[in-house]
């Protein structure tokens, strides 16, 4: 025996594994297990394919709720020129008065720019907007004053500096009374501001709803083969070796649950387009509702496959701990 035995530790001394073995074997062990809990989700189609589209809806809430939040900052960027402000002149100034005014009022350090308006080309462009071009041409006389549209520098285009800057330039002599419509544009950011945190709260909730439900498919895994992993505990089968193919399962529910997000949010993206058209056109604009970009769609992708992971290692370090294989 003690013969036997030697001659077996000479053997296996041998047959050392040195490292680099170990870090092929390593990784071929875990693609092979990659490969296989994919097999595991075939073998149960409508049980995952249940999960994956639970999933995929509810991830595609907050990433319906992140496009709607990201196209009004883009249309409140697109609004800024909204705190331009409208400076109405005195009837009986010449052209000189004009010319002066607008040297004077353009040296502003807040203003950045400035477009003038006389009176025939207000007129012009009251006919076009307001649709009563045919009425107008009875009035004897041009009742709209020349103008000046102001812009303000960017750091006074927010609702308090664009309200300051208003009441300095109403103060010009050449200056009847001036507008600014800024009111409803803080409204707006306000109501951004307001999306912005609906959309953490209701994806933290969602989010961890789908950690859950990963975690609870993965236990209902490990139940179903509750004999094979205690077989497997009996044969020397390491913690590691046996948690990975639940693992990995969990990140492919994950990956294939985003994928499912991402095409409910393309079709989400294409009806809401087709519903603003007609929208669009009586505004006279052409705006086109951002999807996500594929940057965004890689972190869509990279966070359900960590939601994944996060579920099935929670419950594989949960459940399979407690399973003990039996001596009798």
């Amino acid at each position: 025996m003690s013969i036997l035995f030697n001659s077996e530790q000479s053997g296996a001394s041998k047959q050392k594994i040195v490292p680099i073995q170990r870090f092929i074997f390593f990784w071929v062990n875990n693609i092979r297990q990659i490969v296989t809990s994919l097999g595991e989700i075939w073998r149960t189609p409508i049980a995952s394919v249940m999960t994956i589209l639970v999933m995929g809806l509810s991830l595609t809430l907050p990433a319906t709720l992140h496009i709607i939040v990201k196209n009004v900052q883009s249309i409140n960027v697109q609004w800024d020129s909204a705190s331009e402000i409208s400076l109405f002149l005195h009837e009986d100034l010449s052209e000189q008065q004009i010319s002066s005014a607008i040297r004077r009022i353009g040296a502003y350090d807040e203003v950045e720019s400035l477009r003038y308006i006389s009176k025939d080309d207000a007129l012009v462009e009251f006919k076009k907007l307001s649709g009563f071009g045919q009425a107008l041409d009875y009035l004897k006389s041009n009742p709209l004053p020349a103008s000046l549209i102001v812009t303000p520098q960017p750091q006074y285009r927010q609702a308090q500096p664009a309200k300051s800057l208003l009441y300095k330039l109403q103060k010009e002599r050449e200056v009847d009374f001036g507008k600014l419509d800024i009111d409803w544009l803080a409204r707006l950011n306000a109501i951004v501001s307001m999306l912005e945190e609906s959309v953490i709260t209701v994806a933290i909730l969602l989010l961890v709803s789908v950690v859950l439900i990963i975690g609870n498919t993965i236990r209902l895994s490990i139940i179903s083969r509750r004999e094979e992993i205690e077989v497997m505990k009996l044969v020397g089968a390491t913690e590691s070796f046996i948690q990975r193919p639940f693992v990995y399962t969990g990140i492919w529910y994950g990956l294939m649950g985003g994928l499912v997000a991402f095409i409910v949010l393309t079709f989400v993206v294409w009806w809401m387009q087709s519903a603003l058209v007609d929208i669009s056109g009586l505004y006279m604009s052409d705006f086109e509702i951002q999807g996500l970009t594929f940057s965004e769609f890689l972190m869509l992708l990279l966070l359900a496959s960590g939601l994944g992971f996060s579920g099935a290692y929670w419950s594989v370090h949960r459940h399979i701990k407690e399973i003990e294989p039996s001596l009798d």
